[in-house]
C-alpha cells in the first residue's frame, strides 16, 4: 500500500512540475505527436477495414481470405515490424504508421464483417423485396444493424493503437512513449511512471468516448441485443 501511495505521489509531482508543460519535450507536444500517429493510423486502418469488411460481409465472397489475412496481421509483432520497416525505409513516421495500421485493421475488419454477415437474411430479402438496390440494402439495412459491432471493432482498434503508439519513441520519434524510453535509459522511474500514466489515461478517455458515441448513434434496441448476444 505504501509503495502504491509513493507511486501516486511521484506521478502527482511529475504532472505538477511546470517544466513538463512547456517546450518541445513537454506533455502538450508529446500528446499532440501521440494523437497524430494514433489518429492517422486509425484513419487508414478504418478505410481499409471498413471497406473490406462491408464488401465481403455483404457479398459473402472472400470470407475465408479475410479471416486468414486478419489472423496473420494480428500475429505480426508490432515492435518487430517497426524495426523492419525502419531498416528498409529509414527513420521516419512511415514505419510507425505501417505497424499501427497493421495492428488496427484486424479488429475493424473482423467486427465489420461479422456485423454485416450477422444481419437476418429475412431482413435482407424484405429490403430487396421492396425494391432496394444492393447498395441501399447495405447502407440502409445492414450497416445500421451492424453498427454495434462496427463501433466495437473501431473501439478495440483505437485503444490498441493509442497504447501501442508508444513504439514511435523507439526509432527516435516522439509521442508519449518518449517519456517511457527516456526514463528507462536514465533510470528515471518517475518519468517512466508519468509517461505510462498518461498513456493509460488517454486509452481510458478513448474508451469513454466510444461508449458515449455508441449511446448516441446506436438505437436502444440494438444496444440491448448486442449486449445480450
Amino acid at each position: 500500500m505504501n509503495e502504491l501511495l509513493n507511486q501516486v505521489r511521484l506521478v502527482g509531482d511529475w504532472l505538477a512540475s511546470a517544466q513538463q508543460w512547456h517546450g518541445d519535450g513537454g506533455i502538450p507536444q508529446r500528446l499532440l505527436e501521440h494523437l497524430t500517429y494514433s489518429g492517422l493510423s486509425l484513419l487508414f486502418a478504418a478505410l481499409i477495414g471498413l471497406a473490406s469488411g462491408l464488401l465481403v460481409g455483404h457479398t459473402g465472397r472472400g470470407a475465408f481470405a479475410v479471416a486468414g489475412v486478419a489472423t496473420l496481421a494480428r500475429a505480426i509483432p508490432t515492435f518487430g515490424l517497426v524495426v523492419l520497416v525502419v531498416t528498409l525505409a529509414g527513420l521516419s513516421t512511415t514505419p510507425v504508421l505501417v505497424a499501427l495500421v497493421a495492428l488496427a485493421v484486424p479488429p475493424i475488419l473482423l467486427n465489420t464483417f461479422e456485423g454485416v454477415r450477422g444481419v437476418d437474411p429475412a431482413t435482407r430479402d424484405a429490403a430487396r423485396g421492396v425494391g432496394m438496390t444492393e447498395w441501399q440494402v447495405l447502407v440502409r439495412v445492414e450497416v445500421p444493424m451492424a453498427l454495434p459491432l462496427i463501433l466495437l471493432g473501431l473501439r478495440i482498434a483505437a485503444i490498441q493503437v493509442v497504447a501501442t503508439a508508444t513504439v514511435a519513441a523507439y526509432p527516435g520519434l516522439g509521442g508519449l512513449g518518449r517519456f517511457i524510453v527516456d526514463g528507462l535509459s536514465r533510470n528515471d522511474y518517475e518519468l517512466v511512471i508519468g509517461g505510462s500514466t498518461l498513456v493509460v489515461v488517454l486509452a481510458l478517455l478513448v474508451q469513454i468516448g466510444f461508449t458515449a458515441l455508441r449511446r448516441a448513434i446506436v438505437s436502444p434496441g440494438l444496444r440491448v441485443a448486442a449486449s445480450t448476444s
